[in-house]
C-alpha cells in the first residue's frame, strides 16, 4: 500500500494543514489510549461484577502510575527530540534532525532496560506504594509482572513514531497505534475470558500487541519513505545532540511522571477517607479524563511540527496563525467535552464499570473533579506551544506549576476545611487547574509576543 507523502509544513492555509495534520493525530492519541482503557473496560466486567471485576479494576488501576512513568520516559526524549528535530528541518538541517533522532532512539533502549531490570525486582513495593491494598494487589501484581516485560516495545512506539509524527507523515504514525490497538482489542477477551488469564491475559495482549508496533515504527524509519533515516552512525550517544534534546523534554516528562505521584497523594488520600470504593472511582475518573484528554493531545501534537518547523524558517506569521488555529480548537474542544461531562456523568462512568455503586460514586465525583476542565485548553494550547518554539525553561516550570506546586499541597490542604474529606480531595483538581490556567495565560501572553519580536528582527 502507498503511503502519502508528508505534508509540506512551510505554505499552504495553516487551518486546513493543522487539522489534516491532527486529525489522524488525533486518532492516533485514542487509539493509543485504547491499550490499557481496552484492558480496563474488560477486566472491569469480569464475574462477578460485584466482586472480581471490581477489585481487579481498581488492582489494574494500582498499576496506571507505573504506566505513566514508563510513557513519560519515552515523552523525554520523544517530545523534548522531536520539535528540535522539526526545528532543525526548518532551517534547512536535516543531517542533524537525523542524529537527534538517532540518539534518540539509543537513550531509549538504555531507559527501556533500566526500567524493566527495575520493575521486575521492585514492582510489589512499588504498587504497594501507589496505593493497592491487601484486596488488590495480587491482581495489580499480576498485571505489572508482565507489561513490564514489553517496556522496550511501549518506548520504541511511543517515543519513535514521534519523530514520524515531525515529518509530516501522521498518517503513518497514525496506523502504528491502530495496528496496535485493534490486535489488543481482539486478544484481551481471548486472553482475558477464553484461555481464563485474568489480569495476567491483558497484560499479555497489550505487550504483544506494542510489539506489532514498534517493528511498524522501526520498519517505516529504516526504509526509502522517510524523510529522517534511522542511520547507525547516528546511534552513539553525543552530549551535544541529546542533553538539549533532555532539557525540552523535561515538560512533558515531568506532566507524565508526576501523575503517578499524583495518583499516589489521590489514591492515599481516598483509601484514608473513603476506602476501596474511592481508590476504585479514581481508577474510572483518570481513565475518563485520560480518554477526553487525547483529542488536546494529538491537536498540540500536529500543530507542533507546522509550529516548530516555522519557527526554524523564522516565519513568524505561520507561526502565529497556527497558535491561534490551536488555541481555538482546544477552547472549543475543551468546553464541549465539560458540557458533557457534567450533564452526562453516568454515562461516562458505565464505560468502565458496572457496579452499580462505583457507578452512582464515580458519576458524583466526576462532576467536582473535572469542573474546570472547560478552561484547560488554554493550558494545553500555550503550554505544548512553548515546547514546540523550543523553550524549555517556561514549559518546565509550568508543568511543575500545575502539578507539583498547585495539586499536590492542595489534595491534602483542602480536607482539612470541608466536612466531606472525599469531597475535598477531588475538588483539589479544579482548583488547581484555575490557578495553573490563569497563570499560564499571562506569562505566555507576554513571552509568545517577545518570541515574535524577536523573530522578525
Amino acid at each position: 500500500m502507498k503511503e502519502k507523502k508528508a505534508a509540506d509544513l512551510g505554505s499552504g492555509k495553516v487551518g486546513k494543514l493543522l487539522f489534516s495534520l491532527a486529525l489522524p493525530t488525533i486518532t492516533s492519541q485514542i487509539v493509543n489510549m485504547l491499550y490499557n482503557l481496552v484492558d480496563r473496560v474488560y477486566i472491569g466486567h469480569m464475574q462477578p461484577v460485584d466482586t472480581v471485576g471490581a477489585l481487579a479494576l481498581t488492582g489494574v488501576g494500582v498499576c496506571l502510575p507505573v504506566i505513566l512513568i514508563v510513557s513519560a520516559f519515552a515523552a523525554l526524549m520523544a517530545m523534548g527530540g522531536a520539535p528540535r528535530a522539526s526545528i532543525q528541518e526548518g532551517r534547512g538541517n536535516p543531517a542533524e534532525a537525523e542524529r537527534i533522532m538517532g540518539n534518540s532512539f539509543t537513550l531509549l533502549l538504555c531507559a527501556s532496560l533500566v526500567l524493566t531490570v527495575v520493575l521486575q525486582l521492585f514492582a510489589e513495593p512499588l504498587l504497594l506504594t501507589f496505593g493497592a491494598s491487601e484486596n488488590t494487589i495480587g491482581y495489580a501484581l499480576s498485571y505489572l509482572k508482565i507489561y513490564s516485560l514489553g517496556t522496550v516495545c511501549v518506548q520504541l512506539t511511543l517515543g519513535m513514531n514521534a519523530y514520524i509524527t515531525a515529518q509530516g507523515f501522521t498518517t503513518v504514525s497514525m496506523k502504528t497505534v491502530l495496528i496496535g490497538a485493534i490486535l489488543n482489542t481482539i486478544l484481551d477477551p481471548i486472553f482475558i475470558f477464553v484461555l481464563d488469564l485474568g489480569v495476567r491475559g491483558a497484560a499479555l495482549a497489550t505487550i504483544l500487541s506494542q510489539a506489532v508496533s514498534a517493528l511498524w515504527v522501526l520498519r517505516f524509519l529504516t526504509g526509502s519513505k522517510t524523510k529522517w533515516k534511522l542511520r547507525r552512525e547516528n546511534l552513539k550517544p553525543v552530549p551535544a545532540v541529546f542533553l538539549p534534546c533532555l532539557a525540552l523534554g523535561l515538560s512533558p516528562f515531568i506532566m507524565q511522571s508526576t501523575e503517578s505521584l499524583i495518583s499516589v497523594c489521590f489514591n492515599s488520600s481516598l483509601l484514608k477517607y473513603g476506602g476501596d470504593i474511592a481508590v476504585g472511582t479514581m481508577t474510572v475518573l483518570i481513565s475518563i479524563m485520560q480518554l477526553a484528554m487525547m483529542p488536546l493531545q494529538g491537536l498540540t501534537q500536529g500543530a507542533q511540527p507546522i509550529i516548530s518547523y516555522n519557527y526554524g524558517a523564522q516565519n513568524s506569521q505561520r507561526v502565529r496563525e497556527a497558535f491561534r488555529c490551536l488555541l481555538l480548537s482546544c477552547v472549543i474542544y475543551s468546553m464541549t467535552l465539560w458540557a458533557l461531562v457534567q450533564l452526562f456523568p453516568r454515562a461516562f462512568a458505565l464505560i468502565f464499570n458496572n457496579d452499580p455503586a462505583l457507578v452512582e460514586y464515580a458519576a458524583w465525583a466526576l462532576r467536582v473533579y473535572m469542573a474546570a476542565t472547560g478552561i484547560f485548553g488554554v493550558q494545553i494550547a500555550c503550554q505544548q506551544t512553548f515546547i514546540a518554539l523550543g523553550n524549555a525553561k517556561t514549559s518546565l516550570f509550568l508543568a511543575i506549576l500545575r502539578k507539583i506546586i498547585l495539586l499536590i499541597p492542595l489534595i491534602f490542604i483542602l480536607p482539612h476545611f470541608f466536612v466531606n474529606k472525599v469531597f475535598a480531595v477531588f475538588l483539589a483538581e479544579p482548583v488547581a487547574d484555575v490557578l495553573a490556567v490563569t497563570t499560564t495565560a499571562i506569562m505566555f501572553a507576554r513571552q509568545f509576543k517577545r518570541s515574535m519580536a524577536e523573530l522578525e528582527h
